[in-house]
């Protein structure tokens, strides 16, 4: 609004308490005159954003049409994508509610190192009997002492506290603990007949809905690695490391506040990765 609108829109002009009649400068149009709203930068953006996608997706569609020799042949299409589905049913079974029964090969080591990357990253992992229940169905049995005597000393008292938790894990009455992690692709770095190391790019959110919480819930991101080997009919995880990144640049988004986020996470179920 320009000031000479503010004027008008108070009933008057420059203190006279006269009014002022805007007539229309289209002609017969009474819209055709009508001042545009300037739209912010980032509209502008979006938008040049788009032509730009818009144009590259063109470009490369025509690629080569006038050359009958780039026609798609097999020997001419692109490699298939690491995360791309394989067109094979997923897996029913399930065990502590994790999917089993992957296919013997990198498809189902991909799938399975998905699926319990969503497992280790949930919220059942903050209760020591639920824990233990997914590493009996996710580790290989010779190391699952080893990875629950590692989680024990993890899961502490004093971290459980940090996040806002009571000390027992728990999640203090009139809070909801947001623990989620979801894979965003994976890739298959060694294999071998029974083996397969496989790593999982992930963004997580941990912390503590519910007003006046002193540890919201944040968005990160990260990569795991897990050594799988074929044992008793399925994949299971041997060694599982994880570092930072990669991560993008945060966008600008308004934060949700802590009704919306509790209700999302209470609304929205997870989901089951296979390819």
């Amino acid at each position: 609004m320009s000031l000479g609108d503010e004027r008008e829109a108070s009933g008057g002009y420059g203190g006279t308490g006269q009014t002022r009649t805007r007539l229309p400068d289209g002609g017969a149009d009474p819209y055709g005159g009508a001042r545009r709203g300037r739209s912010s930068s980032r509209s502008l953006v979006t938008v040049v954003g788009v032509v730009v996608l818009l144009i590259a997706a063109i470009a490369f569609a025509n690629r080569g049409n006038d050359d009958p020799s780039s026609a798609d042949t097999p020997q001419n299409k692109p490699e298939t994508a690491p995360t791309a589905p394989s067109g094979q049913r997923p897996v029913q079974s399930k065990k502590t509610g994790i999917p089993t029964g992957y296919t013997h090969d990198k498809t189902g080591a991909q799938s399975a190192a998905a699926n319990y990357a969503v497992a280790l990253g949930s919220a059942e992992m903050f209760d020591k009997a639920k824990r233990d229940a997914i590493l009996q169905a996710i580790i290989v049995p010779s190391r699952v002492a080893d990875f629950e005597a590692k989680l024990d000393r993890a899961y502490t008292p004093a971290f459980n506290k940090n996040v806002g938790l009571n000390e027992d894990g728990s999640t203090p009455k009139g809070y909801t603990l947001v623990s989620r992690t979801s894979p965003i692709g994976t890739k298959v770095t060694q294999t071998s007949t029974d083996k397969a190391t496989v790593e999982v790019w992930c963004s997580g959110l941990l912390g503590l809905a519910g007003e006046n919480s002193t540890n919201p819930v944040t968005n990160s991101w990260f990569t795991i690695t897990m050594q799988l080997q074929w044992t008793d009919g399925d994949w299971k995880i041997v060694t599982h490391s994880q570092k930072d990144g990669p991560a993008p640049i945060p966008g600008d988004e308004r934060a949700s506040g802590a009704e919306e986020m509790a209700k999302a996470v209470q609304e929205y179920g997870g989901f089951t990765y296979a390819r």
